[in-house]
C-alpha cells in the first residue's frame, strides 16, 4: 500500500497520523542494516516470554529507528518542529491534506 507523502519528504500518512519517513541522506548499505535491525528487533517483541525481554527487545526497536532518522532529533536541519503522530489537517500540512484527491486521502485513514 502506498500512503500520501508530504510534499518535503519527511512524512507519510498512516491511519490519519503523520508519520516520519526514514532519512533520505542515510547511505543505503546503512539503511538496510538499520532494517534488519527493526524487523528482528520487532519479531523478539513477538516472541518475548518475559516482561524483561520485552523491554529489551522494546529497546532495540526505538535503536533501530533513531538509526533510521524516524525517530530521535529530526534529520532535516531548517528548524521544522516534529509533527510525528499529529493528525495533518492539524499541522502545516492542511492545505496539502485537503488538496489530496480523495483516494489519497482513505488511503492515509485507512
Amino acid at each position: 500500500m502506498r500512503y500520501p507523502e508530504t510534499p518535503d519528504g519527511r512524512y507519510f500518512v498512516a491511519k490519519g497520523r503523520l508519520w516520519r519517513r526514514t532519512d533520505p541522506r542515510l547511505a543505503e548499505d546503512a539503511r538496510q542494516e538499520a532494517v534488519r535491525a527493526l524487523m528482528s528487533a520487532r519479531r523478539a517483541v513477538r516472541d518475548a516470554a518475559t516482561p524483561d525481554e520485552t523491554r529489551a527487545a522494546r529497546a532495540r526497536v526505538q535503536a533501530a529507528k533513531v538509526a533510521l532518522g524516524e525517530r530521535g532529533p529530526v534529520w532535516w536541519d531548517d528548524d521544522a518542529p516534529d509533527v510525528t503522530r499529529r493528525a495533518p489537517w492539524n499541522t502545516d500540512y492542511a492545505a496539502w491534506w485537503e488538496g489530496l484527491p480523495e483516494a489519497e486521502r482513505a488511503a492515509g485513514l485507512g
